[in-house]
């Protein structure tokens, strides 16, 4: 799909519908890994200057079965980054397919809730859930939505940022 077309490019107008005045940047590159963000961030943080990071990283790091270790290391440091610039940090919950096996399945979904709260950072609720019940937004992979499906996830993940954007305004 088109970049514009992108949740990440619809927020802005989601948020100035609230009253919001923002400028989302969007710095995601597809099929990026935590460790790729990460190798990224400090030149982001500089270069932009943010008030608030929203994480949603990991899922690529799931899918490939890397440790779950390393994808807390790297998230960790993604979240200390950003704080020592200065950035109030959002952290999305993110969750891979079942058939990980129970145990990696659950080691991966825990680091979330437990990186934010070891960094007291907020924890946004995974938007995939209520997209996938949906084949029609859905690709046929079973895991990226469509762009009929990017709107709403704006719309949802404006939402949950409002609270966190006007307490901390």
């Amino acid at each position: 799909m088109k970049p514009e077309q992108a949740w990440p490019s619809l927020l802005s107008q989601q948020l100035d519908e609230q009253n919001v005045n923002s400028r989302v940047i969007n710095a995601s590159i597809s099929g990026d890994t935590t460790g790729n963000g990460l190798a990224r961030l400090e030149n982001l943080l500089a270069m932009h200057r943010p008030n608030y990071v929203l994480i949603e990283l990991g899922a690529n790091d799931g899918l490939r079965g890397f440790p779950p270790a390393l994808i807390r290391k790297n998230l960790a440091a993604l979240i200390e980054q950003s704080q020592t610039a200065g950035a109030t940090v959002v952290l999305m919950q993110i969750r891979i397919p079942p058939n990980y096996g129970k145990k990696y399945n659950q080691l991966f979904t825990e680091l979330y809730p437990s990186l934010a709260k070891q960094y007291q950072v907020a924890l946004m609720p995974f938007f995939l859930e209520h997209v996938i019940v949906k084949p029609q937004w859905m690709m046929e992979d079973g895991l990226h939505p469509k762009p009929i499906a990017q709107p709403w996830i704006a719309q949802y993940v404006a939402k949950q940022l409002l609270p966190i954007l006007k307490t901390r305004g």
